[in-house]
């Protein structure tokens, strides 16, 4: 199922750590094969050994046309603005999801955002 969610995608963000121990490879060459041309991967793993084939530490690798970005230490690197959008951005999707009638998380396939960010088969 990822396998085919990442040839449709532009863009993969790869954050899987497991404390003391190497990133798990999630991202195969494979599945970057079959990515289209332009698309990009943020290997946010890439100190620990990465996410995604052929990462490397703080270089920006080209395979077939997909980006493999690996920059460590990304947190210090990003102004604190960007990670202010980026966590409102998270909230209000979430927010999104949620009813405040039903006091529970709805999914409304109706909603344009929800039904492009899920995956399916």
């Amino acid at each position: 199922m990822l396998e085919n969610a990442a040839s449709k995608s532009d863009i993969i963000i790869c954050t899987a750590l497991i404390p003391g121990r190497p990133a798990p490879r999630i991202i195969t060459e494979k599945m970057i094969d079959k990515m289209k041309s332009g698309s990009i991967i943020f290997d946010l793993a890439v100190a620990q050994g990465g996410n995604a084939a052929y990462s490397e530490v703080d270089k920006v690798v080209n395979k077939k046309g997909t980006k493999i970005i690996g920059i460590s230490n990304v947190m210090n690197k990003l102004p604190l603005t960007a990670s202010n959008l980026y966590a409102k951005n998270l909230f209000s999707f979430v927010r999104n999801l949620y009813s405040k009638e039903k006091k529970q998380f709805v999914v409304n396939l109706e909603d344009e955002i929800i039904k492009n960010t899920l995956l399916k088969e």
